[in-house]
Formats: C-alpha cells, sequence, structure tokens
C-alpha cells in the first residue's frame, strides 16, 4: 500500500531544486528540474525505508510560514 510523505523543496544558489522527506532525518536529493526531483525523492525514500529495521514515523506536518522582520 502507498503511503504519502511530505516534502519540502527549496531552490539554492546555483538553481537546483532541492528536497527534503519530513519525518525522515536524513532523507533528501536535488536535481535540475522539478520533474527529476520528484523521482529522485521518491527513489530516496524507497533508499531510506529499505535502509531503517524498525521505522517509526510519528511527526506530522503541521505548516510553512513565512515571517518579516
Amino acid at each position: 500500500m502507498a503511503r504519502k510523505y511530505t516534502i519540502i523543496v527549496e531552490r539554492d544558489e546555483d538553481g537546483w531544486f532541492v528536497s527534503e522527506v519530513v519525518g525522515l532525518p536524513g532523507c533528501h536529493t536535488q536535481a535540475k528540474d522539478m520533474n527529476q526531483l520528484l523521482e529522485r525523492t521518491k527513489e530516496a525514500i524507497q533508499a531510506y525505508l529499505e535502509s531503517e529495521e524498525e521505522l517509526d514515523i510519528s511527526e506530522e506536518f503541521v505548516g510553512v510560514q513565512q515571517i518579516e522582520v
């Protein structure tokens, strides 16, 4: 059964898209375009899940906010 994961996507200073998977510490990847990033992120999640023995994903993504200071 497929499971949904929340990812955070940013663009770095060199123009690469970078994704971080919420709730999976250290699970991240990068790519030059969004389609490739999503495919690589799926691969990173699969590799992460295969490498972990007892995985307890209990974090809940709340949201993203911008603040002006």
